[in-house]
């Protein structure tokens, strides 16, 4: 999700099937039946790194608190850890991702792992191999990723910790460890390397739900033609995953199209679907509650009950923390109004 700090969402031109710049027409609002429940989580892969730079954390009296609890309190009641193989930092290194998820698991959380498969940020516009892979040919190269996910499930077994979903790359709107895995030019590679992944993690945790992850969840050419491919090419995957970052005056608009998408994606490919990253303006915390609570609504409205989850990507962020703006707590390091939604 890094690609939009500062330039909003970045498309790749020839991934832009079908997104729509005007105004769609006023679709009826879906009945959501009131038993129907979905997961409702928060990606907070900086909190290890936010901490050792001093950073804290407030409820809305004003009150320090620990991160993990005051999102407990908030409704969450699950969090979404990125993983990266060996970053310069070590930050979202296999050992802080365990350290995050042991502090999750304490306050009761379900856990998602997601996987980029880089030493650093994975989206739309930049898949990069860890350093360690760039000379391996692909038949290694698969089997170093299908190791890679292994070890770290395995870890994370080892400390108590069963991810009830783990995502095979992020944001793979064109593949992932480019250009062997690039999915325009060779959706065959992407897809053994999905299943390499889909594998991994099965033979350690059967029970985890595997993620193929793309953004834009409004594009319904995108996503048809991305899992269209890999089903052509025999991959494997339990829940369609999708970002969706609108703006303060267009998320009516690409919150209807998402929920047309995830119907189209649940009739296609009979699979459940998961809205794994949102955000919105720091700055527009009215427009970013009304927007949450439809998006929420739209997901429990998702035909079949086949609509699992929200995940907020890094509300904590304030401050325009690492030139971020589309956190959800305020400059003085308490929660804004749009995490109400998540109450309900």
């Amino acid at each position: 999700m890094k690609k939009i700090l500062c330039s909003g969402i970045l498309l790749l031109s020839f991934l832009n099937f079908s997104c729509s710049k005007g105004k769609t027409d006023k679709t009826p609002d879906p009945v959501v039946d009131p038993s129907v429940t979905i997961t409702k989580g928060a990606d907070v892969s900086w909190v290890t790194e936010m901490e050792a730079k001093g950073v804290k954390f407030y409820d809305k009296s004003g009150a320090q608190q620990d991160l993990f609890a005051l999102l407990k309190s908030l409704g969450f009641n699950a969090i979404r850890l990125r993983a990266w193989v060996n970053p310069t930092n070590g930050y979202c290194n296999t050992a802080d991702v365990v350290a995050k998820a042991l502090r999750a698991k304490a306050q009761g959380f379900d856990i998602m792992i997601d996987f980029h498969y880089s030493d650093t940020w994975a989206d739309p516009g930049k898949q990069a191999k860890p350093a360690g892979w760039t000379a391996l040919d692909f038949a290694i190269l698969t089997t170093t990723l299908h190791d890679y996910t292994k070890s770290v499930m395995n870890t994370l077994k080892d400390n108590g910790i069963t991810p009830l979903w783990v995502q095979v790359g992020n944001e793979t709107n064109d593949g992932m460890l480019w250009e062997d895995g690039r999915a325009s030019k060779n959706m065959a590679n992407f897809a053994a390397l999905i299943k390499s992944g889909y594998a991994a993690v099965k033979e350690v945790s059967p029970t985890s739900q595997v993620i193929v992850h793309i953004s834009n969840g409004y594009d319904n050419g995108l996503f048809r033609w991305m899992f269209d491919g890999l089903k052509a090419n025999g991959a494997k995957w339990d829940i369609i995953g999708m970002s969706l970052y609108p703006s303060k005056t267009n998320w009516a608009d690409l919150d209807s199209q998402c929920l047309t998408n995830m119907n189209d994606m649940v009739s296609r490919y009979s699979t459940p679907v998961m809205v794994v990253e949102v955000g919105m303006e720091a700055a527009a915390p009215t427009e970013s509650k009304a927007f949450l609570s439809d998006i929420i609504s739209k997901v429990k409205a998702v035909n079949g009950s086949n609509g699992k989850g929200v995940f907020y990507w890094e509300p904590e962020a304030y401050n325009s923390w690492q030139g971020y703006g589309l956190g959800a707590f305020d400059t003085s390091g308490k929660p804004t109004i749009a995490l109400d939604a998540f109450a309900n």
